[in-house]
């Protein structure tokens, strides 16, 4: 980051960016030219050479997904989104969290998950929140120190789940708006997305919202209600008609799996305006949820190779929470990539892991990192030097196990009475099974590398 101050400045670089970003795909040659002038670590000039490949054929997906984007999305939201997304979380910010990371001695993460409440309209099959108070709120002036620390630490997105996230909206808006550097994330069930709302986002334009479906309607309404499916197509057809940027997250597990992974399914996004997709699989949290309800080791790999495809072919970027190990190089929990922190303020390194050993009211963010859960969790990744495995929790349970004892966490969840242990059996015929396919997977990429 100083030797980008030093040869052209924050500003000169912003609006450069602000430049391109108001130009069509045709100028996006040039905003490559730009950016390869610009000093930068040799990860970020990888980055760089694989979005200029792309861009060169102008048949391919990608290429068709920045056309969309830049044509249709509200030219201030375009500025806001690309600013803070690109040059404010990636080129700024990486090197000031690398830089951070060594004066604190431990990870600083890309992004932070908060929960600014756990309420919720909604009351969904096997919701991973569905173990915690629904009493719980992050207050206003908490989640206003918690952003700004992220700023100093070189954090600049930040993204909000639940409950459900837009109950707060009016807070979030307004959040949004005083930390303007930032890029804001909402996971939401879409049913409270009113015009003054889809109006504030376009007012302030570093909002983007992340609808969760299962599936066509049958299967979203069977899990999260009925009605609820087409709420949410009624909430997208107005943010595309306003102009803004918004995706999908979708659970997969035993009964949809094939459902998601279709060319139908994945159709009907591109079709509907979603420009993202992150794709989760089904994990069984709480001592009452269902095991049978995870999708099987052979649905996980189906899945893994169906995103392969479309990221070939489809104009929608599509990310994998557990499959994209190899691309992450392993879990990005922990503090590594993104932490969450729950409603009640306990600081866990995963969404799913609810586990703690610090509450963000009592601490400052830094010490959060430091904490001896983060420690304990970061030091043992990767978890497996196969990274079709990368998870603790369902691909390595044993290991999570061992965290929980050293670090002396908590659990986080109303119903405290299923030890590590017994949760790491309930996960042991699953992970052995996945493991057998991923390993199989591992020495085929291997044998391809070499």
């Amino acid at each position: 980051m100083d030797l980008a101050r030093t040869y052209l400045g924050e500003k000169v670089l912003a609006q450069g960016l602000k430049y391109l970003l108001s130009k069509d795909m045709e100028d996006f040659d040039r905003l490559i030219s730009w950016a390869e002038k610009l000093p930068m670590p040799e990860h970020q000039k990888k980055d760089l050479e694989s979005v200029k490949t792309f861009l060169q054929n102008k048949d391919s997906n990608w290429y068709k997904l920045g056309q969309r984007l830049l044509a249709e999305t509200d030219p201030k939201v375009k500025e806001k989104l690309g600013i803070n997304f690109f040059l404010n979380a990636n080129f700024l910010g990486v090197p000031k969290q690398q830089k951070m990371a060594q004066e604190l001695g431990c990870s600083v993460p890309w992004a932070i998950l908060i929960d600014p409440t756990a309420k919720c309209n909604l009351h969904c099959t096997g919701c991973w929140a569905g173990e915690y108070s629904q009493k719980d709120e992050l207050d206003f002036d908490t989640l206003d120190r918690i952003f700004t620390e992220c700023e100093e630490l070189g954090i600049y997105f930040i993204i909000m789940s639940g409950g459900e996230p837009t109950l707060r909206k009016d807070d979030i808006v307004k959040l949004a708006e005083k930390h303007s550097s930032q890029g804001f994330l909402l996971f939401t069930n879409g049913t409270l997305v009113d015009d003054k709302f889809i109006e504030d986002m376009k007012r302030v334009g570093n909002i983007t919202l992340t609808f969760s479906i299962e599936g066509f309607e049958e299967t979203t309404d069977a899990r999260r209600g009925k009605g609820v499916f087409k709420k949410v197509m009624d909430a997208m057809d107005r943010m595309r008609k306003a102009g803004l940027i918004y995706g999908v997250s979708t659970t997969y597990n035993r009964y949809n799996t094939e459902e998601l992974a279709s060319e139908e399914f994945v159709d009907m996004l591109v079709d509907k305006g979603v420009t993202y997709a992150w794709y989760f699989t089904y994990i069984p949290v709480g001592r009452d949820a269902d095991v049978e309800m995870m999708a099987t080791p052979e649905q996980r790999a189906y899945m893994y190779d169906k995103i392969l495809e479309y990221r070939r072919t489809k104009p929608i970027f599509i990310m994998d929470f557990w499959n994209d190990g190899e691309a992450s190089n392993g879990c990005i929990a922990g503090g590594r990539r993104y932490l969450h922190i729950n409603a009640h303020g306990d600081v866990e390194p995963c969404a799913f892991i609810h586990y703690a050993t610090c509450n963000i009211k009592d601490v400052s963010l830094k010490d959060a990192l430091r904490s001896p859960l983060m420690l304990a969790y970061q030091k043992r990744q990767p978890f497996n030097m196969n990274h079709h495995r990368p998870c603790p929790l369902i691909d390595n349970p044993e290991l999570m196990v061992e965290i929980v004892k050293e670090s002396g966490a908590y659990s986080t969840q109303l119903s405290a009475d299923e030890t590590p242990e017994e949760f790491a059996e309930k996960l042991k015929p699953y992970a052995d099974e996945w493991g057998k396919i991923a390993d199989e997977k591992y020495l085929k990429t291997s044998a391809n590398v070499k």
